[in-house]
């Protein structure tokens, strides 16, 4: 199965910025814990975040303390989105990580949602560290649906839909755990650009959405979102009919959070 492109995976997103927000459950509250009593997020932390997308993570990160807040966003539909909902309260810079001007050891911490695997790993990680202080910290995780090893009745009656669909960055390469859990890679190329206290966790949680709330998570994935529109909405069609009828309406996900958290050396 090909995959998505790391430019073509950028642009998708913005499609349509309200819905993706409204669709996505936001992440498990776990990670805002760990952000805090392990990576130091408080009042005053200074921080970067990649990829922030619609700004779920954001404003979590705002609430706990962040100030400054900058985050890179290369969409453009995406950062005029941002600018709406935060206004002044962030500081958006239309750009990819890999092309971005950063200061060197300017930040506290650094943040990335279900972002960096759009990201050019070494490249991405080595000006992660450059532009974090000495003992500053980098936490990047992904949200993974139906990744527990155990079955998904939903992901049993849509997946034959979505067979033939390109493969998402998150998937993981072919025979390899997905992406987000593949923590021998993930905690080698941190090893290689040089960070030290490094930890991973996993996070079990749960969501529920009514079918239009199903419907609208589908349409929110990559490879559903580069379909033709008259495809897509068959598609998704048919997977709110599955919600409907085989569901009674309401489905409940398995989620998992794939989290990992490294520091600069001091």
């Amino acid at each position: 199965m090909s995959r998505i492109g790391r430019h073509e995976g950028r642009r998708l997103f913005g499609a349509d910025p309200a819905g993706y927000d409204l669709a996505r459950p936001g992440h498990a509250a776990r990670v805002y814990e760990v952000l805090v009593e392990r990576c130091g997020l408080g009042s005053g932390t200074n921080v970067l975040e990649v990829g922030p997308g619609t700004g779920q993570a954001t404003r979590r990160l705002l609430e706990l303390g962040a100030h400054p807040l900058v985050v890179l966003e290369p969409n453009p539909q995406l950062a005029g989105f941002l600018r709406t909902s935060f206004g002044e309260g962030i500081e958006i810079r239309e750009t990819t990580l890999e092309d971005a001007d950063l200061p060197v050891g300017a930040f506290d911490l650094a943040a990335a949602a279900s972002s960096f695997h759009w990201v050019e790993e070494d490249v991405g990680l080595g000006l992660i560290l450059s532009a974090l202080r000495p003992g500053g910290w980098f936490a990047m995780w992904w949200t993974l649906f139906g990744e527990r090893g155990k079955p998904d009745a939903f992901i049993a009656a849509t997946s034959p839909l979505l067979e033939n669909l390109e493969a998402s960055p998150t998937k993981g390469e072919e025979g390899r755990p997905a992406h987000g859990r593949d923590v021998v890679a993930r905690v080698a190329a941190l090893e290689a650009a040089g960070f030290v206290d490094i930890e991973h966790e996993l996070v079990e949680w749960n969501a529920s959405w009514d079918t239009a709330g199903i419907r609208a998570l589908y349409g929110s994935f990559s490879p559903v979102l580069r379909l033709e529109s008259a495809r897509r909405t068959e598609l998704l069609d048919e997977i709110a009919r599955i919600a409907d009828a085989d569901f009674g309406g309401r489905v409940s996900r398995d989620i998992t959070t794939a989290l990992y958290t490294a520091r600069r050396p001091e």
